[in-house]
């Protein structure tokens, strides 16, 4: 395929080359383009969602203000797909497979025969249309969550895994705006903090085109759990790697520490874990996470 010498309108140093293999300079000025159209345009997003409460239509079961995730109110940061989505935007698309709207992504699927192990973890993730209320449930929307496996390799991708689709799948989100999926804890890869990646798409027709997403986001994952977790056998790869890295200075979560997308989690190693997050999404906004 032909590549692209620009990107974002920005001239690309390695024009035979991914847009994800230009350098750390090209990679961190598009992280900070990203970050600054955030910053001006978050604050007017919340004001939206906080205004829309007060709107017409029918009552709608609130989210409680106890539920599950980050104690922000205003729209789940915007962040990158990464390199390995899935999705069809970066080649292979596990969302037009049949079979990919499950529960237990632990698995591979269709013709694929592979199990990811490692320590079990259920994730959780609330999500709010701030576009009809800042606590309104977003019944129906259509979440795609992927992430990498014990010894770091995403399923398409990666080598030994490319034929594999594990760690991915689809929930549709029930009347609360809540989403499930059984899989297990992710290994920490270098350059980056432990994270899953989520899409939210605003119905489950939504996923035929990764260009329907109406969020793309990441869970960051606690350090204490990630320690715990990192200790057990199949995950030695991931303690040095830890032991690098902080939320502060990661390239995603490092703006405010991860303080919008780090999962509340319970449990321990022995019975597993329960990671869980509340997405605040606003359909009046332009996604800025590709």
């Amino acid at each position: 395929m032909e590549r692209e010498h620009t990107y974002e309108g920005r001239r690309l140093p390695r024009p035979g080359e991914e847009v994800v293999d230009q350098g750390l300079g090209f990679d961190l000025g598009t992280l900070a383009r990203r970050r600054q159209v955030l910053r001006v345009f978050g604050l007017g997003a919340a004001t939206l969602g906080l205004a829309a409460c007060s709107g017409g239509g029918g009552p709608a079961p609130a989210v409680s203000a106890t539920a599950t995730g980050a104690a922000a109110t205003g729209e789940i940061p915007d962040e990158t797909a990464g390199p390995y989505p899935g999705d069809g935007s970066n080649g292979p698309d596990v969302l037009g497979q049949s079979g990919v709207v499950r529960s237990d992504i632990r698995s591979s699927f269709g013709g694929a025969s592979g199990i990811a192990e490692g320590v079990p973890m259920t994730l959780e993730l609330t999500i709010v249309d701030l576009a009809k209320g800042a606590t309104t449930p977003f019944a129906g929307a259509a979440v795609y969550v992927w992430h990498c496996d014990r010894e770091g390799r995403y399923s398409l991708y990666s080598d030994g895994v490319t034929g594999e689709n594990y760690l991915r799948g689809v929930q549709i989100a029930d009347a609360a705006g809540v989403v499930r999926f059984t899989s297990v804890f992710p290994a920490c890869y270098p350059g980056r903090w432990p994270h899953v990646h989520f899409e939210v798409y605003p119905d489950r027709a939504g996923i035929a085109d990764a260009a329907n997403a109406i969020a793309t986001s990441q869970v960051a994952l606690p350090q204490d759990a990630s320690t715990a977790v990192y200790a057990q056998p199949g995950y030695e790869a991931s303690v040095p790697q830890l032991a690098q890295l902080s939320l502060a200075d990661d390239n995603v979560f490092g703006d405010d520490g991860g303080a919008a997308q780090l999962g509340t989690v319970t449990g321990d190693v022995a019975g597993g874990y329960r990671v869980s997050l509340v997405a605040r999404v606003d359909t009046t906004t332009t996604p800025s996470g590709r």
